[in-house]
């Protein structure tokens, strides 16, 4: 077995690989795309950091590639749909950074309270400049945390130890749990109100996405200061500048951009900003961690099949894999579309699975749901850590069998409460391998789960699916496939449409214009 390490990795990992019996590695470093394409065809694993892109075609010309490692959590470099299609598995370490990047978060904090890279800079210039960089006391003061999962669980702590007030915005984490970490649960306009300072630890998502814009920063107490470890373009680095420039925020510190490298943006003329090149696992023992641990998992999987801390597929053996593949797809769809439909933090989960399919063990079809679900609110989930994140969160899990299925031969429901009601998704394969959706709430269709959907609500009336179709026309949207279904009693239809490209916000925006549309929600599968 062959392994290319293509990225810069700690020695702990490459001796790892070069140690164990059968395996033979080569560590090349600072490869052009084209050489990677040319050389890929050779090797069983491929071990990456940021800097290897793994593209559609490096994974078309990878014909013995069984796995792709990463040392780290982000995976934005691996094209992953490419590697599920061909069958190669794709595994990062999503916790042998958690402390490093939490550890950040509190330094920038610091650093940007007393002004310590702008008082280094005056130093060196031969400056005595006190009174001009007075900075301000953590003590007492309001940190308001976006996103409390394990990075901003670590944040929270470290802040109590410097006697700050935290408190919490997540909407994916029940208020109880967040209280029993002796923290105050809020809503996203509070902690704009109330914190003095604000630490953002929240994937990019659709949700999340500029997330903090010229509208949020005028919510934010005048003088505030805010701090982004997470995710860039989480933050609209414009606007910032706007607010840090007019004096409204009293300083900002960013460690992640919305392009990186950045180039010399505005953001950097001024003397309240400060930055970081995405150094936040950026220390010798996190990097050590994560070669560790990559090193181990490929080892694991290529001499033993075991599977641990993959994106793609759930840790089961081979040969049982190769007959639940087609549910763990339906599964994890059917949780990812149950996250796009919740309002709300997620109380609970109910899947009932019938007939066929409850001849096998179905906890890994289970761990593949939750994979789905928690997939677009969290970073780093996968089909190992998901069973531990929902438990973490507090959410329910309740899994049921029964032998007989009425009008197929395996049938799975998936029911999703929510604090705010609950939604309905069911759904099953059709022949031996082809997923499908058969159930929105009160919608029944026949939906192939994947790529970009919309799901209309609109008046039964004649002529409505036309101007649909005629307003995502003029947008360029082309529809690939449409299920129309009625709800008599409400005089509505139901459309779940299929788009050959995602439909973009203006186009959503017309939709919403349209007189007789109620509702459209973008799906993304």
């Amino acid at each position: 077995m062959r392994v290319l390490v293509s990225d810069n990795l700690s020695e702990v990992g490459v001796k790892i690989l070069e140690q164990t019996p059968g395996i033979e590695v080569d560590v090349n470093t600072g490869l052009t795309h084209e050489e990677l394409v040319g050389i890929i065809g050779q090797y069983e694993a491929l071990v990456i950091r940021s800097a290897t892109k793994v593209t559609a075609d490096v994974i078309q010309a990878a014909d013995k590639l069984l796995v792709i490692g990463r040392a780290g959590i982000g995976l934005d470099n691996v094209d992953i749909q490419a590697a599920s299609q061909r069958g190669i598995v794709v595994m990062n370490a999503p916790e042998g950074n958690t402390i490093t990047t939490a550890e950040h978060a509190i330094a920038m904090m610091l650093a940007l309270s007393r002004n310590i890279p702008q008082a280094t800079a005056s130093l060196k210039e031969g400056k005595w400049e006190k009174k001009k960089l007075q900075g301000r006391e953590l003590f007492n003061k309001t940190l308001g945390l976006v996103g409390a999962g394990h990075i901003g669980r670590i944040v929270a702590d470290r802040a109590q130890g410097l006697k700050m007030k935290v408190i919490v915005y997540d909407p994916y984490i029940k208020p109880e749990s967040i209280e029993k970490l002796d923290l105050e649960p809020v809503d996203f306009e509070d902690l704009l109100r109330r914190a003095d300072l604000i630490t953002i630890h929240t994937p990019k998502t659709e949700e999340t996405t500029n997330m903090f814009n010229k509208e949020t920063f005028s919510k934010m107490k005048k003088g505030a200061m805010l701090i982004n470890c997470a995710r860039g373009g989480i933050v609209n680095e414009d606007d910032l500048y706007d607010a840090l420039s007019s004096g409204h925020l009293g300083g900002a510190a960013l460690d992640v951009f919305s392009k990186e490298p950045p180039g010399k943006i505005r953001l950097m003329e001024l003397p309240n900003f400060i930055c970081t090149p995405h150094l936040g696992a950026s220390t010798k023992e996190a990097q050590e961690n994560v070669a560790k641990i990559i090193a181990e998992q490929i080892v694991d999987y290529l001499l033993h099949g075991t599977v641990k801390n993959a994106v793609n597929v759930p840790s089961i053996s081979a040969e049982l894999l190769s007959t639940l593949r087609p549910y763990v797809i339906l599964v994890e769809r059917m949780g990812a579309l149950q996250a796009q439909l919740a309002e709300g933090a997620i109380l609970e989960t109910r899947i009932d699975y019938s007939g066929a399919v409850t001849e096998y063990d179905v906890s890994p079809l289970t761990t593949a749901m939750l994979k789905g679900l928690l997939t677009p609110i969290k970073d780093g989930v996968n089909f190992v850590n998901a069973p531990f994140i929902a438990a973490e969160r507090g959410i329910k899990v309740v899994e049921s069998k029964s032998k007989t299925s009425e009008d197929f031969a395996s049938l799975i429901r998936l029911s999703v409460k929510t604090i705010e009601g609950e939604n309905v998704v069911s759904g099953t394969i059709f022949g031996k391998k082809f997923p499908r959706i058969l159930r929105i709430n009160d919608f029944y269709l026949e939906a192939v789960p994947e790529g970009h959907n919309l799901l209309i609500h609109n008046e039964d009336r004649p002529g409505v699916i036309g101007m649909i179709g005629s307003t995502l026309g003029k947008h360029g949207v082309n529809i690939a496939r449409m299920q129309v279904g009625q709800e008599p009693d409400k005089g509505q239809n139901v459309i779940f449409l299929a788009t050959s490209s995602p439909a973009g916000e203006e186009a959503i925006n017309d939709l919403l214009d349209l007189e007789h549309v109620y509702s459209v929600r973008r799906i993304e599968l």
